[in-house]
Order: C-alpha cells, then sequence, then structure tokens
C-alpha cells in the first residue's frame, strides 16, 4: 500500500500541555494552516503531553473540518514513562505484543481515527521480542489500523532484527547540521539499499539552543548564506537536510504557523554544492578530507 507523507512533517510534541499548551481552537486552527502550506502529515507519539496531546490533538481535528483522506497520521509506542496516567514504578519499554495492539487502539480512540498512517516503535529495548512484533504489526495490519509499521531511534543491526519477521516502512531518527552521524556511520546507506524512509526529528540542531564553538560557527555562516539565500536561517538547515539523495524527511517541532510557512521555503532553496559542504565543515570544525 502506497503511503504519501508530506515533503516536511510536522512534529506535534510541543502543541500540548507540556509545551505551547494550545487549546482546541488554535490546534484546529494550526491543523489547518499546515495544510494550507502544504504539511500534511503529523507525528504524534503516546508520551507527549504527559500521554495527553494526542487526545487534545484529536478534539482539534474533529472540529477542524479537515477530512481524515486529506491528512496522514503516525504516532509511536514503547516508552512507558512514570505518570499519573500509568502504574509505573519507572520509565522502561514494553513491546509485548498485546501492548503493541492497545496502545495502537488507545491512540486510534484519541485522535478520532480508524487508522493510523504509521505506527512505530519508538525507542529500542533490549528485550523486545522480533516475532511479538511482528505478530502485533501484521495483526494491526491485517485489521486496517495501520497502513505501514516503523521504528524510530533504532540501529541498523536493530532495524534487521525487526525486519527478519516484518516490513519496516521507515526509521525516525535524529538528524541535523549539528547532529550528522548517520551520515557518517552507515545509517542512511543503510535506509536507501533496503528501501526504508528515513524521517528526521530536531532537524535544526542544537544552532539555537546552545552556545557551543560549533553553533558560533555555524551562526557565522548561517548570517552569510541568509543574504545570498534571502530566507531565514531555519530554512537553510532545513535545504541542507533536504539536498541528501537518501530523501530524508524533516519532522519540524514548531508550532507557529508564520514559521512553518516559511520553513516550506526549503522546499524550493537549492544548496549549492559548495555552500552544502560549507555547513558540513563548519559543524565538524574542520576540512573535509
Amino acid at each position: 500500500m502506497e503511503i504519501n507523507l508530506s515533503p516536511i512533517i510536522s512534529g506535534v510534541m510541543n502543541w500540548g500541555n507540556l509545551g505551547k499548551n494550545l487549546n482546541t481552537a488554535e490546534m484546529a486552527s494550526l491543523i489547518n494552516s499546515c495544510l494550507e502550506y502544504g504539511l500534511t502529515t503529523f507525528d504524534h507519539a503516546d508520551i507527549y503531553g504527559d500521554y495527553s496531546t494526542e487526545e487534545a490533538f484529536g478534539k482539534a481535528f474533529k472540529e477542524s473540518g479537515v477530512h481524515r483522506d486529506h491528512i496522514q497520521l503516525i504516532s509511536k509506542c514503547g516508552i512507558q514513562h512514570v505518570s499519573e496516567k500509568r502504574n509505573n514504578r519507572l520509565s522502561h519499554y514494553n513491546y509485548d505484543k498485546d501492548y503493541i495492539i492497545s496502545s495502537a487502539e488507545a491512540s486510534l480512540q484519541k485522535l478520532h481515527t480508524d487508522h493510523l498512517d504509521i505506527l512505530l516503535l519508538h525507542r529500542p529495548s533490549p528485550l523486545m521480542q522480533p516475532d511479538e512484533i511482528a505478530e502485533a504489526a501484521e495483526k494491526l495490519k491485517s485489521e486496517g489500523k495501520i497502513k505501514a509499521f516503523g521504528v524510530s531511534n533504532f540501529t541498523n543491526s536493530q532495524t534487521d532484527l525487526i525486519r527478519s519477521r516484518t516490513e519496516v516502512f521507515c526509521n525516525q531518527i535524529e538528524f541535523s547540521a549539528t547532529c550528522y552521524e548517520p551520515m557518517l556511520d552507515g545509517s542512511l546507506d543503510y535506509m536507501t539499499l533496503n528501501n526504508i524512509k528515513p524521517l528526521a526529528w530536531s532537524p535544526i540542531g542544537c544552532v539555537f539552543k546552545q552556545d557551543t564553538k560549533q553553533t558560533q560557527r555555524l551562526k557565522s555562516l548561517l548570517m552569510d548564506l541568509v543574504l545570498k539565500y534571502e530566507v531565514t536561517a531555519d530554512v537553510i538547515l532545513l535545504a541542507w537536510i533536504l539536498r541528501h539523495p537518501s530523501g530524508i524527511i524533516p519532522v519540524t517541532g514548531s508550532s507557529n504557523p508564520d514559521r512553518l510557512k516559511s520553513q516550506m521555503k526549503a522546499l524550493k532553496t537549492e544548496l549549492e554544492l559548495e555552500d552544502w559542504f560549507a555547513i558540513w565543515t563548519e559543524s565538524m570544525g574542520n576540512n573535509v578530507p
């Protein structure tokens, strides 16, 4: 079954009560703005907002007037946090078959939908049983509750473990100009070779969150590139990711409609070859060998 995701994905982690704490009307308005800009895919996880953001989004989606066929919904499961909503003594992972199925079904109920386009395992667990995971994924797919199954933050060997039992559609990893290791450790090559779609969380990286020698070098370069390409620095950083041949889809964490509209300019901002390498060079702190 073909799944068409938007070229940039809207991550909703910051929409809820542990982020911008948007109310229902604000979320509904933001959903409509995203669609207007071409952001049709929304990235969730059951833990976002202390297990509350899916439900808040679901209410907003119901009020937004948006047809389900016009959007794609991704969610993740497996992380068990200590919360008033969960009877957990400590944070851990759970990938039992019944738990994966019940998590997916809970997400469907909260999001007011009959299916997820993709369900992801949120982080790898040392105790995960590939046979149980595969049974859960295949059952959910056969019942039409998910279209595809994937992973998040998995290494190549961990992905192979799951792939030995069931298809892996995508892997959502951390990737940015300041976190470029997947470009060097074989992760993106592996996904390209195995037809696994790479999604990138935190695509802007720590450029504007940390004051380090690395971010200072990048900010200095970005000042010049902003003038050259006539777009904002975050657009440059997204364009840097989109230039990679593995077809990475950035998951933007912004909940600001004006910023989201601006970030879509990255799709039409093609960095010159040497500018792309200049960003990587400044991030590394040394020239390409």
